[in-house]
């Protein structure tokens, strides 16, 4: 066959230009392909919101203890160490302020539930002791100690009176018994709002001390004759 034959043959099974090649533009195949990945056959295995965020966490706080243990003396070991101490602080200070407990009543306030005399108040004090509540007990009796100077005209009736506040002016007139009354004001704090617990001896010396205030003659001050 000649030269020419060959070309012509060639040209016969080549594709015609009426017919030309089939092309998809770039645009139209990614969102093709877009489409095709995002069906949920593909996503099957994918985690989930939450351990995605999981893993985030916990990305950032490793990369937050190698820097830290890069910081700190001793690397990794000291910054055990450090944490160790952080901890034992916490604890101690834990223990030596007690658990913090909110309450419902005004800031240092002593009386929250309507007017009661003193005698109620001991006898709900007295029911406390016996059933061993005595941080209620201890609460109960300073109010029946207030409420008694109150009845005898040593202290004026004032709603929102502290503890603090009804000692510092019940020792006015009660001078012989200024300390026992500070005393039993802290105790009232201490047990009230910050979070201590009275025993069975706190409550003795709330007794002792309403008892004594009660046998007790109040200095009288006023102008002479």
């Amino acid at each position: 066959m000649s030269t020419g034959g060959l070309i012509t043959t060639a040209a016969a099974l080549l594709p015609t230009a009426d017919t030309p090649p089939v092309t998809t533009p770039r645009d139209a195949a990614r969102e093709a392909a877009g489409r095709e990945l995002s069906k949920p056959l593909y996503h099957q295995d994918d985690p989930n919101l939450l351990d995605r965020a999981l893993a985030k966490v916990l990305a950032w706080l490793g990369d937050w203890l190698a820097s830290a243990s890069g910081a700190a003396p001793g690397g990794a070991i000291g910054l055990v160490v450090i944490l160790v101490l952080v901890v034992l602080a916490l604890a101690a200070l834990w223990w030596r302020l007690g658990t913090p407990r909110r309450t419902a009543t005004g800031a240092g306030t002593l009386f929250h539930d309507g007017i009661r005399s003193a005698a109620d108040h001991r006898t709900a004090a007295e029911a406390h002791a016996a059933a061993g509540r005595w941080t209620e007990a201890v609460q109960e009796r300073m109010r029946a100690v207030v409420r008694s100077l109150e009845e005898r005209t040593l202290l004026d009736p004032r709603p929102g009176r502290t503890a603090d506040e009804a000692a510092a002016e019940a020792a006015a007139s009660l001078p012989d018994h200024a300390g026992e009354l500070r005393a039993a004001a802290r105790t009232f704090d201490d047990v009230t709002y910050g979070g201590r617990t009275a025993d069975a001896d706190a409550y003795a010396r709330l007794r002792t001390l309403d008892l004594a205030l009660d046998r007790a003659r109040p200095l009288l001050t006023g102008p002479s004759a």
